[in-house]
């Protein structure tokens, strides 16, 4: 191993062993259950950031320091569902937002709860204190199915607020229910995959079959509808298209036949399909030598640019709500990119990517003893938040596949899903 990414593997690996309890909550107000903050000056707990935190923090924690904190980071949130299914994307002591009414117009929890509940399941080897709330976590993957799906069997997002990657061009200042991202895809087949995984353990065989059929047929929605072979990319759903009017004279003689348009902007989150497994091989390579290693579009020194250089939107600068994803690099970015190079072989190449971002985040913590939340996808440079922990720790993650290969942790989030064909 080169001795410079040696030296700040270290160093990223040290801070994590220091701070990790720091972002340990006991139960408080509103909150029943133990459970884990994005850092350590937070209180508030959020969805995919407590996710992807406790799949870094599981580098460095056993069971007996974390099992609690991470089960009841899934019990609170289920423990705020309402009768539609719908759950908050944060909850603090006081209060959780956002607060919903009888209209379904906001977003909710991002589908990543079964895939956490799934994550913590096989860590401590154990199903059984997830059986009572099963049908609570049913009642939210359904309500995507039931409030979020379109004709097309894609999944769309209420509107443009809390999605995770704010200002995604593909979502942010477009119509309501108008966008069906790849981002929001690859997430729900995967959590619809989750669930019916932990149903099998459970011995819950309707439910099982239910959700495995559903997650194959959105796996041939998005390899079907999504995927753009000019390009070799994944693509995001256009959705705003007038409904089909038979008595329209002038459009009757040939209507369309088709019921989304693909947005080709080149987003990150077109690598997520093989994250979650849904490329086939052919795809995945075209994917890789196009447009992963092209350096006029994703491939920079920091690891992958949040948005392709080429694009007209492109720009790295310092923004908060929203924070800027029009190019900076996102460490749950190069992470989820690097498990999807893992996944279909290219060892070569994600090790590259875990070792520019070791570099990255360790040169950072060395200058200021703390991360930031993004970085210039160029210099390398922290850009906004200091002192942003989260899903940078997963820097972690990624320096042990450079030590060792893949971890227990590791292989938990690999190989629970079907290897691509």
């Amino acid at each position: 191993m080169d001795a410079q990414v040696k030296k700040y593997g270290e160093i990223i690996l040290n801070y994590a062993k220091e701070n990790y309890k720091k972002v340990f909550r006991e139960p408080a107000g509103i909150m029943k259950y133990k459970y884990i903050v994005p850092g350590s000056v937070y209180e508030s707990l959020w969805d995919w950031d407590s996710w992807t935190t406790n799949i870094a923090l599981r580098e460095v924690a056993t069971t007996e320091d974390i099992g609690e904190y991470e089960k009841g980071c899934i019990l609170n949130f289920l423990d705020k569902v309402d009768n539609l299914g719908r759950i908050p994307i944060l909850i603090t002591p006081d209060w959780a937002s956002p607060t919903y009414n009888e209209k379904i117009n906001m977003n909710v929890h991002k589908p990543c709860l079964a895939q956490h509940a799934l994550f913590v399941c096989e860590q401590n080897g154990d199903y059984e204190w997830i059986r009572e709330k099963f049908n609570l976590l049913a009642r939210f993957v359904d309500f995507y199915y039931n409030h979020c799906r379109h004709e097309s069997g894609l999944y769309f997002w209420l509107n443009d607020v809390a999605i995770g990657i704010d200002n995604d061009p593909c979502v942010f200042y477009r119509p309501d229910r108008s966008s069906a991202t790849i981002y929001l895809n690859c997430l729900m087949q995967k959590e619809i995959s989750s669930i019916s995984k932990i149903a099998k353990n459970l011995g819950l065989n309707e439910d099982e079959k239910k959700y495995a059929k559903r997650a194959e047929e959105l796996k041939e929605c998005i390899i079907e509808g999504l995927w753009d072979e000019r390009n070799g990319f994944f693509y995001s759903a256009d959705l705003n298209l007038r409904p089909l009017n038979q008595n329209e004279e002038m459009h009757k003689g040939c209507p369309r036949n088709y019921s989304f348009l693909l947005q080709k902007i080149d987003v990150w989150s077109g690598f997520m399909a093989m994250w979650a497994n849904i490329a086939t091989k052919e795809q995945a390579e075209r994917m890789v030598k196009e447009n992963y290693l092209n350096e006029k579009t994703f491939y920079s020194n920091g690891g992958v640019r949040s948005l392709s250089k080429a694009e007209k939107m492109y720009r790295v600068v310092k923004s908060g709500n929203p924070s800027c994803w029009t190019g900076p690099i996102w460490g749950i970015a190069n992470y989820m990119t690097f498990i999807g190079l893992i996944n279909y072989g290219y060892e070569k190449e994600a090790k590259e990517l875990a070792e520019k971002t070791v570099l990255t985040f360790g040169k950072d913590i060395e200058k200021y003893g703390k991360m930031h939340e993004y970085y210039d996808p160029d210099t390398c440079e922290g850009v906004h938040n200091l002192g942003f922990q989260s899903w940078n720790l997963l820097a972690v993650n990624m320096y042990n596949y450079l030590l060792k290969g893949l971890s227990t942790s590791q292989k938990c989030v690999t190989a629970l899903f079907p290897k691509p064909q």
